[in-house]
């Protein structure tokens, strides 16, 4: 099961997490609505747009200090990172 993104405070947890949606998708990726890597880069896309739908929807706050830029070299590290 996925830990709980509100449990992610640090690097390390966020690392966790992530590994746990990698385990969670080679046991059951089947159950995902984005199943492949295409579809799941473009709803991560749409999400990251509409994130401030989702924050208010759910009654909370837009975080304003995300560290957008460690995110997105994480995400391109990945593409050639072994």
């Amino acid at each position: 099961m996925t830990t709980s993104p509100d449990r992610v405070g640090s690097r390390e947890d966020l690392a966790a997490f992530v590994r746990s949606l990698h385990r969670g998708h080679a046991e059951d990726g089947d159950s995902w609505e984005n199943t492949d890597l295409s579809g799941f880069l473009e709803a991560l896309a749409a999400w990251i747009d509409d994130a401030d739908g989702w924050y208010g929807n759910t009654g909370r706050e837009l975080p304003p200090g995300g560290d957008w830029t460690f995110f997105a070299r994480a995400l391109q590290a990945a593409t050639m990172y072994e």
